[in-house]
This record gives structure tokens, C-alpha cells and sequence, in this order.
């Protein structure tokens, strides 16, 4: 059996490049030797976007066709929505139950968010329980491990916390402790030279026509410390070299080379690397439009999806005592890591 990883995309947005070069590009090589399950989490998106939920299904429609054009493929990969899938609140709510509050208010996303995402409330009781929905996420299907970032490795103790807790608790092991399949963070930055994000409004979008993409290059952040042409350039500081590293790295010496001796102006710049990014994605693009039926790949993803969360389920309760243990051997509780291979 191929050890199980589950991973998730908020839709609260369309996917942007950082999606690309970081989330995107790992998952399609993870298909090739893991069980994958990827979740749209929209009840993580509805957590921040409660005020204006409307688009939140347009996203998930679109952010999946995204998936699909990088390489998605929905026959080795269980691609669903976790609404679709009702056991996660069932695990989320008894999960809650065991969780100190104390663990969750440490995260130290939480407060970040509280401190950078203007314009919406964030101080809800939804928004702190945010990382204990990840940790039903995960363990809904005794998924081995996770794909994360080493910013994410505190959510993902968390969930290892809650798992030696309820263990405790409970006098017998359900679910594996899930180990962190640390991924080599994007050094790509958002425009204004913050991480990029939805949520900041930074981003460039992977289905951008050329002419948007040109237009947002143009204003880019650039080196701080040229303020003429002549002066010679920081490119290690510039957010646009930074790019070239990233899209053209065959021509990235180069050009941190002509920035550094003043040879390329920070026009020139962006104009070229707008044209490096427009050739990037527009296989992409063609690739969006011969995207699937979205709507059957996630119906069919959530059947699957539901079948090992009922399972779990299952062992959950009757370790809770909440429904009556079977006396036959499908009322065992299964040991941690051995739910059912898809």
C-alpha cells in the first residue's frame, strides 16, 4: 500500500504562480509513489470569507480546473470538497472537545492573520478552531503524512498533539501520527514584495491574459535602493530578479549581472520577464480549457472520499462510546494507519 497524503487549496481566489512553482508542482510528483487525496477546503475558505460566501463555489469549480491543467490527474488522485464529505465537522466537533485551548491560541498563523488580513473579522470562534479542522482534515483518512511548508510545521504538531490526546484518552490507537513531507518553500513574493497571497491581494493569477500579466509586472516592486538608471542595481534585494531566478534561470546570471553594473534599467526589466512569465503559463491556458467535467470529478472524488471517512467515523465513535461497538469484526477498531487502501 502506498502510504496516504492528504492536502488541501482554500477557494478564495483564483490560484496564482505561487500555487505553481510551490503547491501545484509537488503535488503532481507526489501522484507517482503516495495515495493522494486533495481536498478544496471551503469550509477553511468560508472561516475568513463568512461576510461574502458567494463566489465560494465559483472558486472551487475554478481552482479545480486549475489542478486539472497542471497535471491534477483524478485517476491516481482523489480530488473532492471537503462540504461534500460531511464527517469532517463530526470529527472537527469531538475533536474540539479534547482540544486545550491553550494549543490552538499558540499557533502562530493565527495571530499573523489577525495582524495582516484587513477588511474582515477574523475574531471568531470558527477562525481559532481553523488548525483543529485541519487536524479532522488529516486524520478523517489516516493520512501518513502531509505536505507542508516549514511555516505549516505548527499545525501540523498540533494535529500530532491532538492524536497522543486522545490516544491517552482513549486507551487505544486509532489514527497514525502524521509526519510532515517538508517541501521546498517558493522563494516567489508577492508583487509588493510580501509573501504572496490571496488574501493580500499580490498575487498573478495563472489564468491572467498577457496583457494583464504585462501590465501587473510593470508594478512590481523593484530594488529600493536604485532610484536612477545609472546607479547600479541590488539585484539579490530586487523582487523581479528574484523572478528570473525562478522562470528563467538560464538567464538569471545574466541578468542580475546588467542590473548590478547598471547595464539593464528596471523598465527593461519587468518589460522582459512580463514576456518570460505570458510563454510560462500559456501552455497552462491551453491546458485549462481541456480541463474535465468538474463537477463529475469532484462528485466521484467525494464517493470515494466518504467511503474511508464513514470507516473512521465509525472508530471514532465507538472509542467515544457514542454508538455501540459490533461484536463482529467490522466493529474493531482498526490500528492507526491501516483504513482501507482506496
Amino acid at each position: 500500500m502506498k502510504p496516504r497524503v492528504l492536502s488541501g487549496m482554500r477557494p478564495t481566489g483564483q490560484l496564482h504562480l505561487g500555487h505553481l512553482v510551490g503547491a501545484l508542482a509537488n503535488w503532481k510528483k507526489l501522484q507517482d509513489e503516495h495515495d493522494c487525496f486533495f481536498m478544496v477546503a471551503d469550509y477553511h475558505a468560508l472561516m475568513s470569507e463568512y461576510e461574502h460566501p458567494a463566489q465560494i463555489q465559483e472558486w472551487a469549480h475554478d481552482n479545480v480546473r486549475d489542478w486539472l491543467a497542471c497535471g491534477i490527474d483524478p485517476a491516481r488522485s482523489v480530488i473532492f470538497r471537503q462540504s461534500d464529505v460531511p464527517e469532517h465537522t463530526e470529527l472537527f466537533a469531538i475533536l474540539s472537545i479534547i482540544t486545550p485551548l491553550g494549543w490552538v491560541e499558540r499557533v502562530p498563523t493565527y495571530k499573523e492573520q489577525l495582524r495582516e488580513v484587513e477588511g474582515r473579522d477574523l475574531t471568531t470562534y470558527g477562525f481559532l478552531g481553523y488548525p483543529v479542522l485541519q487536524a479532522a482534515d488529516i486524520l478523517l483518512y489516516r493520512a501518513h503524512a502531509v505536505p507542508v511548508g516549514e511555516d505549516q510545521l505548527p499545525h501540523l504538531e498540533l494535529t500530532r498533539e491532538i492524536v497522543r490526546r486522545l490516544h491517552a484518552l482513549l486507551k487505544v490507537k486509532i489514527f497514525p501520527e502524521p509526519k510532515a513531507l517538508l517541501t521546498e518553500a517558493s522563494k516567489l513574493m508577492g508583487t509588493d514584495g510580501r509573501k504572496m497571497s490571496k488574501s493580500y491581494g499580490n498575487t498573478l493569477d495563472l489564468s491572467e491574459s498577457a496583457e494583464t500579466i504585462r501590465t501587473t509586472v510593470q508594478k512590481m516592486f523593484t530594488d529600493p535602493l536604485r532610484i536612477k538608471m545609472t546607479d547600479p542595481g541590488h539585484p539579490e534585494a530586487c523582487n523581479v530578479c528574484g523572478y528570473w531566478r525562478t522562470f528563467a534561470p538560464d538567464r538569471a546570471a545574466r541578468v542580475w549581472e546588467e542590473c548590478r553594473t547598471a547595464a539593464r534599467g528596471c523598465v527593461q526589466n519587468k518589460q522582459e520577464l512580463a514576456e518570460v512569465l505570458i510563454k510560462t503559463t500559456e501552455p497552462f491556458r491551453m491546458a485549462r480549457k481541456r480541463a474535465g467535467n468538474v463537477d463529475r470529478i469532484l462528485r466521484e472524488g467525494a464517493t470515494k472520499a466518504r467511503a474511508i471517512a464513514k470507516e473512521t467515523m465509525a472508530d471514532v465513535k465507538a472509542a467515544f462510546g457514542l454508538v455501540k461497538r459490533s461484536t463482529g469484526p467490522a466493529g474493531k477498531v482498526r490500528p492507526a494507519g491501516k483504513g482501507r487502501s482506496r
